[in-house]
């Protein structure tokens, strides 16, 4: 079933989807003052082309321990991040999210959508995984 949301999600703007933020990211790691949200939009960009399956966590949840995306440098990243484009890519996932879920068949789109919207707030230190990966780190 993720295969076919996957598929359906790429054929319907997916692709546009991973692709913007792909540019967006390469056009962060240009200006060099911006490359640590160059690495995070790289990452919401794979998010994005293929969500079905697949969680935001944080990396220290993978490795037990704090790095500089984890961290408070982190964190500061991540306000500047919301304050400047998180809240405003949240608000427009948040909208398609709710369009998607007019309709029965849209509903698995729109849960996508709102995931995306979590994950764009503060995407600083986070990892993409599978969800079968995110519940055996967290059964530990």
């Amino acid at each position: 079933m993720k295969l076919l949301g996957n598929i359906i999600w790429i054929l319907f703007g997916g692709l546009w989807l991973a692709l913007s933020w792909w540019i967006t990211a390469i056009i962060m790691f240009i200006f060099i003052i911006t490359i640590p949200w160059s690495k995070a939009a790289f990452e919401l960009g794979t998010f994005s082309l293929m969500p079905f399956g697949k969680t935001v966590i944080d990396r220290s949840e993978i490795s037990g321990k704090k790095d500089i995306g984890t961290g408070t440098l982190g964190t500061i990243g991540n306000v500047i991040w919301l304050l400047l484009a998180g809240i405003w890519l949240a608000i427009a996932n948040l909208i398609v999210g709710v369009l998607f879920s007019i309709t029965i068949i849209g509903i698995p789109f729109g849960v996508q959508c709102f995931k995306l919207a979590k994950a764009s707030l503060m995407p600083i230190g986070k990892q993409i995984v599978d969800i079968d990966v995110k519940k055996a780190i967290q059964g530990k």
